[in-house]
C-alpha cells in the first residue's frame, strides 16, 4: 500500500493568531461600516436638514452667540472652577487633617455635595437662600450665584482628587522639607502642594470640562437676556423660530470648547505616563 502519509513540509499550515486577530477585525469593521450604510440610507435627511442645518437661522444667531452666550457660559465656567478649586483645596486638607473634627466635616459635605444632582444646588441657591435669609444678595448677582453653585459641587469632587495627589506625593518629600527646617504648613504649601498639582492636572482639567457643560443649569437661577448661556440661548431661539437649528449652534459651540480641553487633558496624561516610565 502506498505511503497516505504526507511530508511535513507540504502540510498546509493554519492561520496564525495574530491573522485570526486581524481577520476578526476586519470583519467587525465591515459589520460596523455595513450597520452605519445601513442607519444612513434609512434616515431622512431631508427632514433633518429642515429641522436641524436652516442657514439663515443660524447666521441670526452670529455674533450674539459668541460675544454674549459663549463668553457668558466661560465666564461660569471658571469663576465656578475658581471657587470650586480654592474650596476643595481646603476641604482636601482637611481630609488630612490629623483633628477629627476637620475629617468629620469634611467627609461630611464631600458625601451630601457628590450625591445630590448639581440641579438640585441651583435651586437651593436660587429659591432657599433668598426665603431663608431675606434681603441678603450674593456678590456678583446671577454670576456670582452660578459661581457659588459650580463651585459648591465642583468642590466635592476636586477635593477627593487633590487628596489623592497629595497622598500621592512620596512621604519622603515630606521629612526632607522638615529636615531643612520647614515648619509642616510651609511644607505643604511650598513643596507637597505643588507637586501634587502637577499630578493631579488632567483630572482637574476633566473637571473643568464637566462644569462648562453643568453651567447650561444657571437657567434655573432665572437670567436676564444678557446673561443667558449657550443653552439658554439656543433653547429661546429654538423656541422663536420653531426649529431646532439654534440647538445644534449652541452644541458646536460647546464642542468648540470641550474639543480642545479633551486633547489637552490626553496629552497630559500621555506625559505623565512617559514621566513614570
Amino acid at each position: 500500500m502506498a505511503d497516505t502519509k504526507v511530508p511535513p513540509e507540504l502540510r498546509k499550515k493554519g492561520l496564525t493568531r495574530s491573522q485570526k486577530r486581524r481577520l476578526s477585525r476586519g470583519a467587525q469593521y465591515v459589520v460596523f461600516v455595513a450597520a452605519l450604510a445601513a442607519f444612513a440610507a434609512s434616515a431622512d435627511w431631508g427632514r433633518l436638514k429642515n429641522q436641524f442645518a436652516q442657514l439663515d437661522i443660524a447666521e441670526r444667531m452670529f455674533p450674539d452667540i459668541i460675544t454674549l452666550a459663549l463668553k457668558n457660559t466661560v465666564i461660569y465656567t471658571l469663576t465656578g472652577f475658581a471657587v470650586g478649586l480654592g474650596l476643595g483645596l481646603l476641604l482636601a486638607l482637611m481630609r488630612l487633617s490629623s483633628v477629627g473634627p476637620y475629617r468629620w466635616l469634611a467627609g461630611i459635605y464631600i458625601e451630601i455635595f457628590r450625591g445630590l444632582p448639581a440641579l438640585l444646588i441651583f435651586i437651593f441657591i436660587g429659591v432657599a437662600v433668598p426665603l431663608a435669609f431675606p434681603g441678603t444678595e450674593i456678590v456678583g448677582g446671577t454670576y456670582g450665584k452660578v459661581a457659588l453653585a459650580l463651585g459648591l459641587v465642583a468642590a466635592a469632587y476636586m477635593a477627593e482628587t487633590i487628596r489623592a495627589g497629595i497622598q500621592a506625593v512620596p512621604k519622603g518629600q515630606m521629612e526632607a522639607a522638615r529636615s531643612l527646617g520647614f515648619s509642616p504648613a510651609r511644607a505643604m504649601v511650598s513643596i507637597i502642594i505643588p507637586q501634587a498639582f502637577r499630578i493631579i492636572l488632567p483630572p482637574l482639567t476633566n473637571e473643568l470640562v464637566l462644569l462648562f457643560k453643568d453651567s447650561s443649569l444657571v437657567l434655573f437661577l432665572g437670567v436676564t437676556l444678557e446673561e443667558r448661556e449657550l443653552s439658554k440661548y439656543g433653547r429661546d431661539l429654538a423656541s422663536q423660530t420653531a426649529n431646532s437649528t439654534p440647538i445644534l449652534v449652541a452644541g458646536l459651540c460647546y464642542l468648540l470648547i470641550t474639543v480642545p480641553l479633551g486633547f489637552v487633558v490626553r496629552r497630559m496624561e500621555a506625559k505623565a505616563q512617559e514621566a513614570v516610565r
